[in-house]
């Protein structure tokens, strides 16, 4: 009598290794993120033909009617969370290329009074 041999087993398939290299790239694009928020609205920055580094440590965005955005607020409570909030080395300037110069020099005059002395205009890089 001949019996049939026994199938054997297919080999599991290796997933765990899949899965592991799927963490780590995970964990790779979340620590190499930037999370910041989102500005308040659409900007359009002046042009220059130099470029440099800005420290940002914190932005005051202007749109080209010259409403002001600060930490997720926009209007006078942009301005209040602006005076309220500690401003380490120089606060950066987000413009729009629209907003006339004699609107940008009053918002410095007003920067000047609120005890911010280094300010920082963004400009697009050529």
């Amino acid at each position: 009598m001949r019996f049939a041999s026994p199938r054997k087993p297919r080999p599991s398939e290796a997933i765990v290794p899949m899965i592991n290299i799927v963490f780590l790239l995970l964990i790779f694009f979340m620590m190499t993120a930037r999370i910041a928020p989102p500005p308040p609205f659409d900007l359009t920055l002046p042009d220059t033909d130099r470029e440099t580094d800005l420290e940002e440590t914190a932005t005051l965005y202007v749109s080209a009617e010259g409403l002001a955005g600060f930490g997720g607020v926009t209007g006078d409570a942009a301005w209040a969370r602006l005076a309220a909030a500690p401003v380490s080395g120089s606060l950066t300037v987000r413009a729009d290329a629209a907003l006339p110069a004699k609107e940008l020099a009053s918002i410095l005059t007003r920067l000047a009074q609120a005890g911010i002395e280094a300010v920082e205009l963004a400009v697009a890089a050529p």
